[in-house]
């Protein structure tokens, strides 16, 4: 199938990689349609071709590749996503590969979300527990059906919690990736963010820092002697929520980069 027209209408309408998106629509139309890898591009059936029309529309309008798929490919696993949890990104790999050089056994992950990092740490660790927490119900149930297919449903609690108001218990380590940009900001995210993502995961509708003080100001109290507590960042935010893990009580705090060079992480460990 030739998908030149396909390229050009995504790239009229904005999309920043045309071409990888239509190879990957029609991809994943010619499993829909046709089951299997893609064989023969030319000769698509009237499901393929139905199927990709479709997503092609779809994603003219500024709907992401991944909640039309219904996929995101993340660390090591392809999680569900839906409209109702962020997109989980390359960045946030940073958080999850810092969090597997620490020692734990039992993590919690608060604003879970599709429970992307949290499941990548306990699929990699498959003797550690954990708790994953979420204002959103409709995001906890994103997080299931995540924790059923990697099969990590037997060491998981999911807490419908507002941060740590229903959490009990102490933990090695306390991971987030918490809604950091600020008002002022959100007019400028791409469509894909800003129009198809639940913006109580993008932003606090403030400063983007409300939630590293809740964080923060009971982190202490949820962490064991020597536990560690570890947050993405945005870019510019590194000082701010480093000061914080340090009025908190923390040692050792430090911003780590992603893969840019970017501030990404704050991390931290409660003394012993």
């Amino acid at each position: 199938m030739n998908l030149r027209p396909a390229i050009n209408a995504l790239q009229a309408a904005g999309v920043a990689d045309p071409a990888g998106d239509a190879r990957r629509l029609f991809d994943w139309a010619y499993v829909v349609g046709q089951g299997g890898e893609p064989q023969d591009r030319d000769a698509p059936n009237a499901t393929t071709q139905a199927t990709f029309d479709r997503a092609l529309t779809a994603r003219q309008q500024r709907q992401p590749v991944s909640h039309i798929i219904g996929r995101r490919a993340f660390w090591k696993h392809e999680f569900i996503v839906t409209p109702d949890v962020l997109d989980p990104r390359p960045e946030t790999e940073t958080l999850v590969e810092h969090a597997l050089s620490l020692p734990f056994s039992k993590v919690l992950d608060l604003g879970t979300g599709s429970g992307a990092i949290l499941f990548s740490l306990l699929a990699d660790r498959p003797e550690a527990q954990g708790v994953g927490s979420d204002m959103s119900p409709e995001a906890l149930d994103v997080a299931r059906r995540n924790a059923d297919a990697l099969q990590v449903v037997d060491r998981v609690q999911l807490v419908t919690s507002d941060w740590f108001d229903n959490i009990e218990g102490q933990f090695d380590l306390i991971v987030s990736n918490p809604p950091y940009i600020a008002a002022l900001e959100m007019p400028d995210l791409s469509p894909e963010v800003r129009d198809w993502e639940p913006h109580l995961a993008l932003s606090d509708g403030a400063d983007g820092l409300t939630a590293y003080r809740a964080i923060t100001a009971q982190a202490r109290t949820h962490l064991k002697s020597h536990g560690h507590l570890a947050v993405e960042i945005g870019p510019s935010q590194g000082a701010a929520v480093r000061d914080m893990f340090t009025a908190a009580g923390l040692i050792d705090v430090a911003i780590l980069p992603d893969l840019d060079q970017r501030d990404r992480v704050v991390t931290g460990r409660r003394p012993g």
